[in-house]
């Protein structure tokens, strides 16, 4: 058994996370500053671990003394979000990412896993990315994610052993739901409007990987030999699940009964990448991925025939990031450098 602490375990892999890793021996900690807690879509969770709630510019070394490893997923989670305020980005996802592992490392934390994203790639051609291929971070997002892989990196010694998993496109259900994720999102357009509608031709490329395929990811990793991921980047997700995003729209359209589908022009946005996911099964032969796209649209159906989802709650500012922290900074309830004010 290892004792872990979890960032983000308020949010949307991270309220997964968090129990999955109970369920398999671990002893988990999590933390969060509480952003999105407005938002629970369903109750699915037998058990949640205890949860700290505090930003994690404020975790202080002693905070993080005594834990085997630290998962670190707690950041401002998408391109929309990171471009509304970049300095902020830069400051929470990058500063605030890289202070946290060192005070993991001063505190005598032996592993600290970082959740990076293939969005790293940003542009390309067709040709399949891998962890070789250099990145190109069209977003503060992006570009933060690069920052913390190369500075973290460099703290990385026999007695600190970081790695960094760029996951694909999340997708799944989970009871703090995100709808600004493009499976995710499709689905709920499917249930409630009875139809999908791409503003663009749908040909970006998008590698997907379900939800709980991300926490197998990290489960492996914590259980792999040190030399296997010590100071490694591992993509995370299947080489077969690379889409276009109109692919994405046909199998969510055809898992909806009488879902309509139309098709838009090229809308500008360049970004797309496809990604290879061959390393993480050569080094983590104990890692791979149980869930298409095809099962994550057929859960989320279920889930929202369960609680009879209306349109009022898939559209609920909790589940959209960048909707939520712009009702934050409305109601002042956070400040400029998105802190809590007191009342």
């Amino acid at each position: 058994m290892k004792k872990l602490l979890v960032t983000g375990t308020g949010g949307y892999i991270g309220c997964m996370l968090g129990p999955y890793l109970e369920k398999h021996g671990d002893q988990v900690t999590g933390v969060d500053t509480g952003y999105y807690l407005d938002g629970w879509l369903y109750n699915g969770l037998r058990q949640t671990p205890k949860m700290i709630i505090k930003d994690i510019r404020n975790i202080t070394t002693q905070d993080l003394e005594g834990y085997d490893a630290v998962i670190h997923l707690a950041e401002l989670s998408n391109d929309p979000l990171g471009q509304h305020n970049p300095e902020v980005t830069y400051q929470i996802n990058h500063i605030g990412s890289v202070e946290l592992a060192k005070r993991a490392k001063a505190a005598g934390v032996q592993q600290f896993i970082y959740t990076s994203s293939c969005s790293v790639y940003g542009v390309g051609t067709d040709d399949i990315k891998n962890e070789e291929t250099p990145p190109q971070p069209q977003t503060a997002y992006a570009q933060c994610k690069v920052l913390v892989e190369r500075d973290v990196q460099a703290l990385a010694d026999d007695h600190f052993s970081p790695t960094f998993l760029r996951n694909a496109t999340a997708f799944g259900a989970s009871p703090r739901m995100r709808f600004d994720v493009v499976l995710n999102n499709l689905s709920g357009l499917a249930w409630t409007t009875k139809e999908i509608r791409l503003t663009s031709d749908g040909s970006p490329w998008r590698p997907l990987v379900h939800v709980l395929d991300i926490c197998e990811a990290v489960r492996c990793t914590l259980a792999a030999p040190r030399d296997a991921v010590h100071g490694q980047i591992f993509n995370v997700g299947d080489t077969q699940a690379n889409y276009r995003v109109r692919e994405i729209a046909e199998i969510v359209s055809e898992t909806f009964p009488g879902c309509g589908l139309s098709i838009g022009k090229s809308d500008g946005d360049n970004r797309s990448y496809r990604v290879s996911f061959d390393k993480i099964k050569a080094c983590l032969p104990d890692f791979q991925c149980k869930y298409t796209p095809r099962h994550g649209a057929e859960e989320l159906r279920k889930v929202f025939e369960y609680i009879d989802m209306s349109s009022d709650t898939f559209q609920f500012r909790a589940f959209t990031r960048l909707k939520q922290l712009k009702h934050l900074i409305n109601t002042h309830q956070i400040d400029e450098q998105f802190f809590w004010r007191e009342m």
